[in-house]
């Protein structure tokens, strides 16, 4: 079926043509799609980053070809793919981009190489295979190609997947690492919200976090209002995950977290 919506994932930032040659690309095959730009400030080869970004998102958006590039082995031997979920098609490379998002639209049922010439630009550059090779896969699938004539057949058991950690709660400690950090410096943990009351937390309350060397002091709220600017504390963000925010700034910065780099964090306190 053809899809009237194309959304559009990637680390490209918008400093250069990038993304502007990527629309001009789907415009060509498919005039009429209209583009979503979810985000195009994934950090730089941050795969995990953008496969949890774009899960987080699917459920929101309307039926689409998810078309998500954060590929820093492009031009290497890893697939491009086309992958076939319940509610959406998603297109990029296989380096476990993908398989979050497909997880929230119902599950990846089928998987494709894409291999056939017909439905790539008839040059392929090593290092922008978002230009030759997804957006023109993107193009042609939501104008209604069917997925298996891009190209040959991969069981979706074999594609590359990412994972987060699970977290380890227990009454009065919740152990997980840092899953993403957002625009403000927000961060996100590994871990739903709801772990919170699993471990025994109530809003107010002060509780300690252990992570590294370091130790500091979060209250557990609701909003970042609930604490006073400059000051930590541990809350339930909008996708539902555990998240360390503060008032005001960035928590990423007063922690220290240095960009791809994912460290345990170990909050504590007494059992509520």
């Amino acid at each position: 079926m053809p899809y009237q919506w194309i959304s559009f994932t990637t680390d490209y930032g918008l400093d250069d043509p990038f993304v502007g040659i990527c629309h001009g690309v789907i415009a060509r095959i498919v005039p009429d799609a209209r583009i979503i730009d979810l985000t195009h400030t994934v950090p730089p080869g941050e795969i995990r980053h953008g496969a949890f970004t774009l899960a987080q998102a699917v459920d929101y958006l309307p039926p689409a070809v998810h078309l998500a590039v954060v590929d820093p082995g492009v031009g290497t031997t890893r697939r491009a793919v086309a992958v076939v979920a319940r509610d959406g098609l998603l297109v990029g490379p296989d380096n476990g981009l993908l398989l979050p998002a497909a997880t929230e639209l119902g599950g990846a049922t089928a998987a494709y190489e894409l291999t056939e010439p017909a439905y790539r630009l008839p040059e392929v550059s090593a290092t922008f295979h978002g230009r030759d090779i997804f957006a023109p896969a993107a193009a042609h699938l939501a104008a209604g190609v069917p997925p298996e004539r891009l190209g040959p057949p991969i069981d979706v058991r074999d594609l590359e997947r990412v994972t987060a950690p699970a977290p380890s709660v227990r009454p009065g400690a919740i152990t997980t690492e840092v899953l993403t950090t957002d625009h403000f410096g927000n961060i996100q943990l590994a871990a739903r919200g709801d772990t919170i009351a699993d471990a025994g937390f109530v809003e107010g309350q002060q509780v300690t976090l252990h992570m590294g060397e370091a130790r500091h002091i979060v209250v557990v709220g609701r909003t970042f209002e609930d604490v006073e600017n400059g000051e930590l504390i541990l809350l339930v963000d909008s996708a539902g995950m555990l998240a360390l925010a503060i008032n005001g700034a960035s928590a990423a910065t007063k922690l220290g977290l240095v960009r791809g780099h994912f460290p345990e964090c170990v909050i504590s306190g007494p059992y509520s």
